[in-house]
This record gives structure tokens, sequence and C-alpha cells, in this order.
């Protein structure tokens, strides 16, 4: 992981980004804290053209984007369009909204769907993945809906976007999640992952929780990730505090590991 990989999604900041004025002001902040690239997700502001100008008066790449479930499905085309104007590749599938995952075929149902859009996306010059979250470790058949929907997709048209928080609340390891995607893992969403003494379980920041962030790093790395996107859900903390201690965090691993 270098230190121009480490990016934030806008997410994390949703209820500062619900129009232009705070949408410019939030993007300011962001590069003030030391990130150079943001994914476009959770945003108010519609208008990809002005997403792309604000981004662009701070200097900030934009990475990716979260595109509704059905837009993705439904309309690639729209998708590939957006991206164009955003200047990005990648995209992502957040989650399955209205699309059955409840049987193994209405999983394997999904999986062609994804396969089509994320060919047409291929032919626009784009990517599409697949961010999890902890439902699709649901298993039938002694296979996860994740495993199911990405053993029956090709990975030129459907990659993974792991979400760290979401893989170890589903029950299995964001390590050997990492090493099981290589040449499959564009993206990565890094949250931690926290247990009070009153046994609740919380969105962390980055370097805060049980995560081990070494091996995940490290294992993401080979797996060739492009973007380590930091997300988290929801803080205890100043959302713009929280973003800062994760990225402060991360660009410590960073400069160690490229010395």
């Amino acid at each position: 992981m270098r230190p121009e990989q480490i990016a934030l999604t806008l997410y994390t900041l949703r209820d500062h980004c619900q129009d232009v004025t705070s949408l410019r002001s939030t993007l300011k902040k962001v590069k003030e804290i030391g990130y150079l690239a943001i994914q476009v997700s959770g945003v108010g502001v519609q208008d990809s053209k002005v997403i792309r100008e604000l981004a662009d008066e701070e200097g900030l790449i934009i990475c990716a984007t979260h595109e509704t479930s059905h837009k993705i499905l439904e309309e690639p085309l729209e998708v590939v369009e957006r991206l164009n104007i955003l200047g990005c590749k990648h995209t992502a599938f957040p989650h399955p909204g209205s699309y059955a995952i409840d049987s193994m075929e209405a999983c394997l149902v999904l999986a062609n769907k994804l396969e089509s859009a994320g060919k047409i996306l291929r032919d626009g010059g784009k990517q599409l993945s697949y961010h999890n979250h902890e439902l699709e470790f649901v298993r039938y058949a002694n296979k996860s809906i994740l495993e199911l929907i990405l053993t029956n997709t090709d990975s030129k048209f459907l990659q993974a976007e792991l979400d760290t928080f979401w893989v170890q609340k589903g029950g299995e390891d964001p390590v050997e999640w990492c090493r099981k995607m290589k040449g499959r893992l564009p993206l990565l969403h890094l949250k931690d992952y926290v247990v009070t003494l009153e046994r609740e379980i919380l969105f962390g920041e980055v370097g805060t929780g049980s995560l081990n962030w070494d091996a995940i790093i490290r294992e993401a790395d080979e797996a060739g990730c492009e973007w380590f996107i930091v997300e988290q859900d929801t803080s205890t903390r100043d959302s713009f505090e929280s973003i800062k201690m994760s990225f402060d965090f991360l660009m410590q691993k960073a400069e160690a590991q490229n010395q």
C-alpha cells in the first residue's frame, strides 16, 4: 500500500455532502487531512459534472463510485456515462436491494445479471465490483452467497470490493478473503471491528479495533488492490476526527512499508 492509494468513501461523510456548498466544504477538509482520492457514495449532489468540478478544485481523484443496484443492473450504459464524466474506472454493486438472494437459485440469477452488466461496463472501459455486507455469508449447500456470486461470474466482468468489517461480522476472516481474491480485488473498504465491554459491536476507526491490519494490507497488496478506501458507517466521534484517525494510521503503515 502506497500513500497515494489511500482513499475515502464519501458515504462516511454523507451528512456533510447533501448540497453543493456542504460538498465543497467537505472536500476541502478531506484534502486538508491528506487524502488524495475519494469514492463517490451517499452524496446528495446528483449532477456528475458538478461533483467532478468540485473534486478537481481540490485536486482529488475520484477512484470509484457506488451506484444503485437497479442502475447497475438495468441501466449499465448510464453508469458508464456517469463514470466517464467523473473520470473514474471503478464502480461497485452496493447491496442486493430488491434482487432476491434467498436461495441458491436466486443467487445464480443475480450472478447472471451482474455478469451481464459487468460485461457492458467492461466494454465501456469500466470495472464492476461487488461490495459485501454480512448477509453475503449466509450459506446454501455449504457455499456463502458471496462465493456463489463470485464463482459463477467471470472475473473480467465482476471483481470484489471486500469490506473488512462486514467480512468479520459475517463470521469469516478478512485476511483469508483478501488472499482468496488475488487478482480480483481492485477495491478494499477498510473499517475496524470494535467490541465493547458491554458486548456491543461498533464500526471503528482503522487501527482502533480487533482486525489484523498488517496482514490485511499485506494480502490485499498481494491480491493487487488498487485502492484502500476508508469507510466508517457511524462514529462515536466527530466524523472528520474519525477519518483523520484512520488516515494517520494508514499513512504510518504505508510509510513504514515503503521505507
